[in-house]
């Protein structure tokens, strides 16, 4: 006998409303999973993941949803704003492109980023956080190191530093050597590339804050970082501004390059 699970809760997220809406519409129509599947050009487990917020609907999908049940712009729009509005299950959500992702586009201006971190330097990020329990923080970030660099096919990592980050003793002098030389055994992957901005560059655009252009098969989401946080960038148009801002700062290294100044 099939298992059938409870619907989302509609109240925890505007994504979760968002899938909630697609299950009943689906079951208000009277059909199975691979029934769905099939009218929206997706596999049977795609639609069950979809319909538990593990995966996504694209905008293809939503308007081919919207033309099939005659609702107009409905689903179209409730797309955009699940895009637009902050999710409080971001952290997860963005764990899972980032293990996705085909390419890794990301900017950091304060510390090395998590897919290039060791255990140690890990450790003592986690050491300054009000977090109960540090392994598994560690832990975590470790499964994430091994989700980004880890694959058969690795994804395509492209960092940019600020120079500070290289200056900054995290965890002590030792953890500070060690996680430089694991930066430069790193660079030597060929799907890994770590460029500095040096602080002799001046001001550009990056001093705003960190930020991670994560591109999957169909579309560019971003991470931003933040205080206690962050927040997913799912828009088009604005993911498609901070692809501009990774490559602007990435100018600014080459122009520094160049002119010597």
């Amino acid at each position: 006998m099939a298992i059938t699970r409870e619907p989302l809760d509609p109240t925890a997220s505007f994504w979760h409303f968002l899938a909630y809406q697609l299950r009943f519409v689906r079951e208000q129509h009277g059909l199975s999973l691979a029934q769905w599947g099939r009218i929206i050009g997706a596999a049977r487990s795609t639609v069950s993941n979809i319909e538990a917020n593990r995966r996504k609907i694209d905008d293809a999908q939503a308007k081919v949803i919207d033309d099939h049940c005659g609702t107009g712009r409905l689903f179209q729009v409730m797309l955009w704003f699940a895009r637009t509005t902050h999710d409080p299950d971001w952290f997860r959500q963005y764990t899972v492109y980032e293990s996705e992702a085909d390419v890794i586009r990301a900017y950091q201006g304060q510390i090395i980023p998590v897919p290039l971190q060791t255990e140690d330097y890990a450790r003592a990020i986690q050491t300054t956080a009000d977090i109960d329990d540090i392994d598994k923080a560690v832990a975590g970030r470790r499964a994430r190191k091994d989700a980004v660099l880890g694959r058969t096919q690795p994804a395509l990592l492209w960092v940019l530093l600020d120079e500070a980050v290289l200056d900054r003793p995290i965890g002590g002098a030792q953890t500070m050597r060690d996680q430089l030389q694991h930066l430069l055994e790193l660079s030597d992957l060929p799907r890994v590339s770590i460029r500095v901005v040096p602080k002799s560059a001046g001001a550009y655009v990056g001093l705003g804050g960190s930020f991670q252009v994560m591109s999957l098969k169909s579309r560019d989401v971003v991470y931003v970082g933040a205080h206690r946080g962050g927040r997913l960038v799912e828009a088009s148009a604005e993911a498609r501004e901070y692809g501009l801002d990774y490559e602007r700062i990435g100018a600014k290294l080459y122009q520094r390059m160049i002119h010597g100044r």
